[in-house]
């Protein structure tokens, strides 16, 4: 049933052997060989295959706890030891970079875990530095953010199995479309920000909020939610179709790079409701 993981953070079908799409490539036991998942397989990928194991559930949820558990750690550190004279420095640049590295790691055809555990640990800090910004003004905020994540990150799994959610060609590609748009509309706004001093589409931390402010944190939800979706669809049609185990990785890079962006975003509408 899976087509795809998250469009822009993880590899397009790396189960099948069709022609490559939205930046990602299929996946082939041997360069030069038709090696994809249900077409002809050449002798030396399935050996291949076969040393290095299958993907499985148990390992993407391991995977996914490793990498979460090194971001909640690098969160905490960064909130405990990080001086308050460096907060926004420390904010921006990691954040600057954890994009860099979540480029990297989607454009590399084999991931990489050292990539993926460095991405969390970078992905750690900035999430220390806000989530401690956002505590200061409004008190227990954090938590519910994160209750919020999970909820929203287990009413969409039991939606995905329980209304037997297809994730069709068209679909993914919509979904791709507008969170490419999405992501690109808000790297310039947060480079506007840094210039002006503004926040642009956001409102700040505190005073007002506009409806505009509103609207784009209901648009960054949902699209997440819809990440989500293809999230758990990749892993799915993954362990379905003996995936090599290297996908796990993969799988858990995409769900940590999404909950982290659906726990942001909740961070910051929760911020909004509470003023």
């Amino acid at each position: 049933m899976l087509r795809s993981s998250n469009p822009i953070l993880s590899k397009k079908d790396a189960f099948t052997p069709a022609a490559p799409q939205y930046g990602q490539q299929p996946y082939q036991g041997c360069p030069g060989q038709g090696g994809g998942f249900g077409g002809p397989q050449d002798p030396r990928s399935n050996a291949s295959q076969t040393v290095q194991g299958r993907m499985t559930l148990d390992d993407v949820i391991t995977k996914t706890a490793v990498t979460i558990a090194v971001l909640v750690i690098t969160a905490a550190l960064a909130w405990n030891f990080v001086p308050d004279s460096l907060y926004f420095p420390a904010m921006i640049l990691s954040a600057l970079v954890g994009f860099g590295v979540v480029l990297l790691v989607s454009f590399r055809r084999v991931v990489s875990p050292a990539l993926v555990v460095l991405y969390a640990a970078i992905e750690g800090v900035f999430i220390g530095m806000i989530s401690k910004v956002f505590e200061s003004v409004y008190t227990g905020i954090v938590a519910q953010a994160v209750v919020a994540t999970f909820v929203a990150a287990g009413v969409t799994l039991a939606a995905y199995k329980f209304f037997n959610i297809r994730v069709t060609a068209k679909f993914t590609k919509i979904v791709f479309i507008s969170t490419a748009a999405f992501a690109g509309l808000m790297l310039v706004n947060f480079i506007f920000s840094l210039v002006t001093g503004s926040g642009g589409l956001r409102s700040g931390i505190t005073g007002p909020v506009s409806g505009l402010s509103l609207l784009v944190s209901a648009v960054a939800i949902v699209l997440a939610v819809l990440n989500l979706i293809l999230d758990f669809d990749y892993v799915e049609r993954g362990v379905e179709m003996g995936a090599p185990a290297s996908e796990s990785w993969r799988a858990a890079f995409g769900l940590t790079v999404t909950m982290v962006w659906l726990y942001i975003e909740l961070l910051r509408l929760i911020s909004y409701i509470r003023r």
